[in-house]
Parts: structure tokens; C-alpha cells; sequence
């Protein structure tokens, strides 16, 4: 949903010039993972007595295992996964991954008012932004229905109607619908960088669907360089309009944005972040929310989420959010010019 932030070395999108002179050798992996790609780059592992602890070979096989295991549990892409299962209805047990998004998704919704929501499924299927072809919707996109549809939509949205009893997902009405999109790839990050800190690795940045998560220095001993996109409309590459770089270490990083990911029903247009609330698409001068966060072994995932949340309530009240809080920094891209909070 972001797809808004490039990695920068010496060159554009996710490439590192590696230096035998500086630091350990840095290896890199990449694939595809949750309806997009991964990028990986990475020191080679070491123990307490600087000795390597583990193969290039073993670590992209672990790598690999464990986007396999998040994928099956929480990707709504994956028609076998357990979110997709528990969608349709069927009784299946949620495992740990899901339980702990699903949790992190609750209190998150607590903080927000509502305005972060991962019930909100129905809403983005209903605007063309969710996991039903937009094509089929069409029909009852109008003025003279969508504000009834909304409103019946509305009846089974809200994560008050949701929850978890002895391990089990419980819905107050069959049709609640979740949805992890706006957080599950930088809590993919988290994981892999988890997984990364327990083999020894002490430099990384994780690259999935966009949203980074990065610890230690790069190869050239320096804190990583990433680029924030200038929010050009249309624009679907990576690095192709960076607007400012930053120079992080130890965060999450996400941004979010309304400018690529939107579509035009009748002539109007309608920007992908949507309003649990209301059921509306939002409506206001802020194009792109870049939300970094940092002090928490989940900062990938909190920085997913309220770097969505800021697209949702607009420009002034996310200044006052990210400033409020210690570990978030942002940068906030709107009409007329930008307010930088790093």
C-alpha cells in the first residue's frame, strides 16, 4: 500500500557497494513475499568471540522458512493462508504470528478511536482497495446507493465485533472481515529482523513490500541512507523522485501516500486511504505521511500502522501525533510544502 521509500548506497534501489575495507562482508537476498518483493542486505553473522556463526546458505533457508510460515498465516494474497480461511468462515486454529497481529491490531485500534481498524475489510473491498477485483464493484459505486451501502457496510465493521476466546477467533456477525494489509509487511520486518539479532547478525536492513526495517551500519560503516519519494502522481518506480534522505539506524520506516495507489470512479478521484469511520475515502492536503519508530522491538509494525493512521486524520493532526510521541519521528509531504518532524 506504501511502495513510497528507496534504499540508497552509492546507487538507487536497494543497492550497496560492498568494501572489504570497512566492517564485515555484507551479503544480500531478495524474492517475493506477501504480494510483493523482499530485499535483504546483511553482515555476516558473528558470536560473542567474532567468529562467523552461520552460512550464507542456512540463512537464506531460515529467511525463506520464515516468510513461508508469516505468509500461511497472515496474507491476505495467500487464498490458503489462516486470515483467508478464518475470512470465509472456516474453523482453524490462528497461530502465533496472527495472534500476536491481531492483538497489536486491537490496541492500536483502542488508541486511534477506531481510525486504525483491520475489521475494515468490507470498506476497502467496497472502494477497490482490498482483495476483491474492483472491476465486480463498479456497478454499485453511485451516488444514488453508496451512502446506503456504506451504512450497511458499517453494521459489521469495528473490532469490538471481533476477538480471541481460548485461542480462538469469535465474530459477533459472520461477515466481519480482517485485514492486515496496513500493518502485516512491517511486522513481516520485525520477524525477519528478529530472527536476524538471534543468529548474530549486528547490521541489517529488511526490505519488504516497501517498509524497512534497519539496525547497525551499512558497508561503508555508515548508518543507512534511505530516500523518501516526492509524491509525483502516478508514479508507480521507487527512487525514481526522491524528495530528501534520511540517515537511520535502529527504526522502522514507513511511508504512506495517496498518490499512487488510488482510482477513478465516475470521473472522481478516490485516494486509498479510507476512513473506518466514516466509509469514505479521505479528503484533505496531505500526500504522503513518513513515520519512523524506534525503542521498540516492533517498530516496524507501529510504523506501517501510523504512518496509515496519519493519512487517515490529515496533516495538522498528524504533526501533533508524531510530535506527542518520544520514539516517532516523520516527515509529512502536502500541498503548498512540508512540515519535517526528524
Amino acid at each position: 500500500m506504501r511502495h513510497l521509500i528507496s534504499v540508497i548506497s552509492t546507487a538507487i534501489a536497494l543497492t550497496v557497494a560492498v568494501s572489504c575495507s570497512v566492517g564485515p562482508d555484507y551479503r544480500r537476498l531478495e524474492g517475493t513475499a506477501q504480494g510483493g518483493t523482499f530485499h535483504i542486505i546483511y553482515s555476516e553473522p558473528e558470536t560473542a568471540d567474532g567468529s562467523v556463526s552461520a552460512g550464507e546458505d542456512s540463512i537464506a533457508m531460515l529467511v525463506s522458512r520464515k516468510l513461508r510460515d508469516i505468509d500461511f498465516s497472515i496474507s491476505g494474497y495467500n487464498h490458503a493462508s489462516i486470515l483467508s480461511r478464518l475470512n470465509r468462515g472456516e474453523d482453524c486454529a490462528p497461530d502465533r504470528y496472527f495472534l500476536e497481529l491481531f492483538d497489536m491490531s486491537r490496541r492500536l485500534w483502542e488508541e486511534t478511536d477506531g481510525l486504525f481498524d483491520i475489521s475494515g475489510g468490507p470498506l476497502f473491498d467496497f472502494w477497490g482497495f482490498g482483495f476483491t477485483d474492483p472491476e465486480k464493484l463498479d456497478s454499485i459505486r453511485n451516488d444514488a446507493r453508496t451512502a446506503s451501502v456504506i451504512d450497511s457496510l458499517k453494521t459489521f465493521v469495528g473490532m469490538d465485533l471481533v476477538r480471541i476466546e481460548n485461542g480462538r477467533l469469535v465474530k459477533d456477525d459472520p461477515r466481519v472481515q480482517l485485514n492486515f494489509n496496513a500493518i502485516a509487511q512491517g511486522y513481516t520486518c520485525d520477524v525477519i529482523a528478529g530472527l536476524l539479532d538471534s543468529l548474530g547478525v549486528r547490521n541489517y536492513l529488511v526490505e519488504v513490500g516497501m517498509e524497512i526495517v534497519c539496525k547497525g551500519l551499512n558497508a561503508s560503516g555508515k548508518n543507512w541512507s534511505i530516500g523518501i519519494d516526492a509524491p509525483v502522481d502516478g508514479s508507480q518506480v521507487a527512487g525514481e523522485n526522491i524528495q530528501k534522505i534520511v540517515h537511520l539506524t535502529d527504526c522502522g520506516i514507513t511511508t504512506s501516500g495517496n498518490y499512487r495507489k488510488y482510482r477513478i470512479i465516475n470521473g472522481k478521484k478516490y485516494a486509498h486511504s479510507i476512513n473506518p469511520v466514516t466509509g469514505y475515502p479521505v479528503q484533505h492536503d496531505l500526500l504522503s505521511a513518513t513515520v519512523i519508530c524506534s525503542d521498540t522491538v516492533r517498530c516496524g509494525a507501529l510504523s506501517d500502522a501510523y504512518a496509515t493512521y496519519c493519512m487517515v486524520i490529515g496533516k495538522e493532526k498528524a504533526q501533533e501525533f508524531i510530535s506527542s510521541h518520544k520514539n516517532l519521528r516523520g516527515y509529512l509531504i502536502h500541498d503548498g510544502g512540508t512540515t519535517d518532524l526528524l
